[in-house]
C-alpha cells in the first residue's frame, strides 16, 4: 500500500500557503498527501522527555511534537524560525529554492528620515540595525502573524514597520508602499522555506530530498553555522546572508548590541568547494574580535 505522506502545518496563512507549496510539489512528483493542521502549543501539553529532547523553537515546537508523536510524517517551516539544534530524531531533508531574503519597510506616508519617526518591529535584529542607522527614531514592539502586523500598523500612528519582503510575497500582501532595506543583512536563513522529518522515516526523506535546492541549502547552511556558533538562537541582534557567485561564496555577517550602538561585522569569500566549517569561521572572527564580550552583554540584558 502507498503511503500518504501527511503534512503537518500551523494555520496561519502564510504557514498554509508553505504547506501547501510542498504538498503541491510532492503530488507532481507522484506521492500521496495530506496536509493535517495541527493545534497550537498552548493546545497541547507537553510533557517533560519532549523538552529534554531539544525542542525550542517557539514557532516549530507544536509541529516537532506532533511529528515525534506520530501525527504528522514530515512539517514545512520558515527556515529564519528554526532552532539551529533540530530536535533528536528530526532530520533536515530539503531546503527549497529560497526567495528574495530582503527586509522591507511598509509605509502608510512618505517619510522623512531625517526627523523623529516610530517604526514598528517584533525583531532585535531589524531594530538594532535600523536604531544604528537611525539612532534619532523609536522602535515600537510588534508581533503577530503577518495580517496582523499589517493591521496593527494601519491601526497605529507608526511611521512604518518592517516585514520580510519573502513572506508579504508569497501570499500576495505586498503593498504599493514599501522601501526595500538592502542595507539591512536578514536573518540567517530569511526567505528559505526547510522541510523536516523523522530521521528513521526513509520514505518521507528520500521523497522530500527530492525538493531540494543545492545552493539554497549551502548557503543558509553557512549562514545557520554563523548564527550557531555565535550562540545566539533565534533573538540576537544577528544578521547573515551568504550567495553564491560563479565558484564562490560570498558572506556577510553581523553582531549587534541591542541598543544598535555596537555593530560588528564581516566580509568574506570562499570557493563554494571549501565552504565546509565557513559559517562557523566567519564567527569565530566575530567572537575573537569583541563578539565573545558582546555576546554575554547581551544574554545579561535578556534575562
Amino acid at each position: 500500500m502507498k503511503k500518504t505522506i501527511r503534512i503537518g502545518t500551523r494555520d496561519s496563512e502564510l504557514a498554509l500557503w508553505q504547506a501547501k507549496t510542498v504538498k503541491s510539489k510532492l503530488e507532481n512528483l507522484g506521492y500521496t498527501t495530506q496536509l493535517v493542521p495541527v493545534k497550537s502549543e498552548g493546545d497541547l501539553v507537553l510533557d517533560t522527555p519532549l523538552y529534554e529532547m531539544g525542542i525550542t523553537g517557539i514557532f516549530t515546537k507544536t509541529l516537532d511534537v506532533a511529528m515525534i508523536k506520530g501525527t504528522v510524517d514530515i512539517a514545512v517551516h520558515s527556515m529564519k524560525d528554526v532552532p539551529t539544534q533540530l530536535p533528536t530524531g528530526i532530520v533536515q531533508t530539503a531546503v527549497l529554492e529560497r526567495a528574495s531574503s530582503e527586509d522591507i519597510l511598509v509605509t502608510k506616508t512618505e517619510i522623512d528620515f531625517e526627523k523623529p519617526c516610530t517604526i514598528a518591529t517584533g525583531s532585535l535584529r531589524r531594530q538594532a540595525q535600523w536604531l544604528n542607522r537611525y539612532p534619532h527614531h523609536k522602535v515600537v514592539d510588534l508581533r503577530g502573524n503577518v495580517n496582523t502586523r499589517l493591521q496593527k500598523l494601519n491601526d497605529n500612528d507608526w511611521q512604518g514597520a518592517i516585514f520580510a519582503k519573502a513572506g508579504l510575497q508569497r501570499i500576495n500582501l505586498l503593498p504599493e508602499n514599501f522601501i526595500e532595506l538592502n542595507w539591512m543583512l536578514p536573518a540567517p536563513a530569511q526567505g528559505a522555506m526547510v522541510v523536516v522529518a523523522l530521521e528513521n522515516d526513509e520514505f518521507c526523506k528520500k521523497a522530500t530530498s527530492k525538493l531540494n535546492d543545492s545552493a539554497s541549502e549551502i548557503c543558509t547552511h553557512i549562514e545557520r553555522e554563523f548564527l550557531r556558533t555565535l550562540e545566539g538562537g533565534c533573538t540576537a541582534p544577528i544578521g547573515a546572508f551568504a550567495e553564491i557567485i560563479d565558484d564562490e561564496v560570498l558572506f556577510k555577517g553581523c553582531l549587534f548590541s541591542l541598543d544598535g550602538q555596537t555593530k560588528l561585522e564581516i566580509e568574506k569569500k570562499v570557493l563554494t568547494s571549501k565552504h565546509k566549517n565557513f559559517g562557523k569561521d566567519c564567527a569565530k572572527f566575530i567572537l575573537n574580535n569583541g563578539g565573545a564580550e558582546l555576546m554575554l552583554s547581551i544574554k545579561k540584558q535578556m534575562k
